[in-house]
């Protein structure tokens, strides 16, 4: 549960890991890192968010290196983040004293985060205070593969064995013996550690107090822009900087989250590279982010899906942060995997699968771009109306459906709807703007795959709409999104009873929701998983648009108490243990508590 003054706690390493609870996220809106409850850093790409890995213990706890700044003897340990802000704090008490390690991948002094613009200044702070007692504190700095490191310019410059075009400079206002040092400290004692990266600073001011402070005040601005006052504010306010951390600043595009080949579940072999921006996601952070007042960041997202698509020439459900093709995915056998679980994979062997649901996402883009006061070329209208006669006949094909299957594709109703959202938007925007195409086909052709879905997904013994469209009362929880994406109505009774039907056979228990039953719906892979975050905030949704707001808001409290004591959540939840599991955080689930709390918000205002 989320606590903005926790209290202290074990650390606990299971299989030599943290649990992925105890790790906060830091980020420039270039890269991020993860800080553990212990004092490490296992996990940071330079220069940017999909690069290689620098400290990567999060995927290998002996060989992939770290970043630790931690106490002997340690006891302890808590965490918190400088409310309104990216600048993450941890306490570690050892036997003999407790220190205080505040982190931030600092920020140029007057950043306006709400600008498309790098904001960052490719330094990463750690900034040691003791608050009681004595310590001796492990300074470790230890790249994925070993580094060379020789004394340059007041500091170290680090050469990463890895990748000997990017050089480090480890600075600090003591004196470091290498790359490995203990330090002897007591109460009122400062150790301070800047590690930048892309330049030196041989003639800059040395002052990582200022940068932290800089850095906060940044923050700080950019939350100005926040007007949400629903359920679970605090929660709601994290997880917009979370998606912010996400959220690549100069390009507008967003990762799905920032890390890759976290398992689900622990053990698995379900281990991907999330660290690229999915057109999907993008369109849900559009929604979450404009409700609560980060218009600036909804429209950067809309303009980069539309440079995407623009750049491709055909529609790719994901690309890199800059917009091209997703590298190709690879097995790293150098790396054990967390906790043991193999393969880690870098790249993402999805990028070319069929997806149909991705010209809705498009469209329903440029629908909120042109709203928004943007404009649309002649020519890009030309691919995006052909955009909307490739989603009038690609429906009928089967593909590899919202979750990516790795299996053989089907026909699965969410594809469909997405269609339908396909052929509604581009109506939409044809008749608004007085644009050229066959507007009434559209029109005709959305309205007839609404009434497909009820009729064709039906099955009328489990009555439920199915997750293929021949029906078979297969359930998928995806169905769940169908009213938020307005293909069907929320309080049709079909939709009622589906809403129904999820939460009875595909509960996990405690409002938690699976994605689909593997036995039932297979999906290519061997092995169950855990519940899927994101689709019990689409159920919280769909019983408020059914008027059962007492019940939603149960439901939407309790996913929120599952959020970790730093506010961060994961793609999945163990059921049983209640743990993370999958890529953390995931915007997805961020996105979903913001959306989730402002309907919930609107719905109690208009019964009031």
């Amino acid at each position: 549960m989320y606590d903005p003054d926790p209290p202290f706690r074990p650390v606990r390493r299971p299989d030599g890991y943290l649990p992925l609870e105890d790790l906060g996220l830091i980020g420039d809106g270039t890269t991020a890192a993860l800080v553990g409850l212990d004092g490490t850093i296992p996990w940071m790409c330079l220069p940017r968010f999909d690069s290689d890995p620098v400290f990567c213990a999060l995927l290998d706890h002996a060989r992939g290196g770290h970043f630790t700044v931690t106490p002997e003897n340690l006891r302890e340990a808590r965490q918190w983040y400088e409310p309104d802000t990216g600048v993450l704090h941890t306490e570690l008490r050892s036997d003999t004293g407790l220190v205080r390690v505040t982190d931030a991948l600092a920020l140029r002094s007057g950043a306006d985060l709400s600008d498309d613009a790098p904001s960052g200044r490719g330094e990463l702070v750690r900034s040691v205070r003791v608050l009681d007692g004595r310590v001796r504190l492990k300074v470790q700095v230890e790249p994925y593969g070993g580094a060379d490191a020789h004394h340059l310019y007041s500091g170290l410059e680090v050469r990463p064995a890895r990748n000997q075009g990017l050089r480090l400079h480890l600075r600090s206002n003591r004196p470091l013996s290498g790359l490995r040092s203990v330090q002897d400290l007591e109460q009122g004692d400062r150790l301070d550690l800047v590690l930048s990266w892309g330049r030196f600073h041989r003639h800059h001011r040395f002052d990582p107090e200022a940068m932290l402070c800089q850095t906060a005040d940044a923050w700080r601005q950019w939350m100005r822009s926040c007007d949400y006052a629903g359920p679970q504010e605090a929660l709601v306010r994290r997880a917009a900087i979370t998606l912010k951390l996400c959220d690549d600043w100069a390009n507008g595009s967003l990762v799905a989250a920032p890390t890759s080949s976290l398992p689900a579940p622990i053990g698995g072999v379900r281990n991907w590279d999330y660290r690229y921006a999915w057109i999907r996601d993008a369109a849900f952070a559009v929604f979450a982010l404009r409700r609560i007042g980060f218009g600036g960041e909804a429209d950067a997202f809309l303009g980069w899906v539309l440079d995407a698509f623009e750049r491709s020439r055909r529609p790719l459900i994901m690309y890199t942060l800059d917009g091209d093709r997703v590298p190709d995915e690879i097995e790293d056998a150098g790396l054990e995997g967390y906790r043991g679980s193999s393969p880690v994979r870098w790249g993402n062997g999805a990028a070319d699968q069929r997806q149909h649901d991705v010209y809705g996402e498009i469209l329903d883009c440029a629908d909120q771009w042109l709203r928004r006061g943007g404009e649309i070329q002649p020519a890009m209208w030309a691919s995006l109306s052909g955009l909307a006669d490739t989603a009038a006949r690609a429906w009928r094909r089967p593909d590899q459906g919202l979750w990516e299957i790795r299996g053989e594709g089907r026909p699965f109703t969410y594809s469909v709807g997405l269609c339908q959202v396909a052929l509604d938007r581009a109506a939409r925007i044809a008749e608004r703007y007085g644009l050229p195409g066959d507007v009434g086909s559209w029109r005709r052709d959305a309205d007839r795959l609404s009434e497909l879905i009820l009729e064709q997904s039906w099955d009328e013994d489990a009555q439920t709409l199915s997750v293929y469209m021949d029906g078979g009362g297969v359930l998928d929880a995806s169905l769940l999104n169908l009213p938020l994406r307005q293909v069907l109505p929320v309080d049709h009774p079909r939709m009622v009873a589906t809403t129904r039907a999820v939460a009875e056979r595909l509960s996990a228990g405690g409002g938690l929701l699976f994605r689909y039953l593997h036995d039932e719906h297979p999906d290519g892979l061997p092995g169950d998983e855990g519940a899927f975050v994101l689709c019990s905030f689409w159920m919280v949704d769909n019983l408020i648009g059914q008027g059962r707001l007492d019940e939603a808001e149960e439901l939407y409290d309790s996913l929120c108490s599952r959020a970790s004591p730093l506010g961060l959540l994961s793609e999945q939840i163990d059921p049983t243990t209640g743990v993370f599991m999958g890529n953390a955080p995931q915007a997805f689930s961020h996105i979903g508590t913001i959306a989730s709390g402002v309907n919930l918000e609107r719905a109690r205002s208009a019964s009031r």
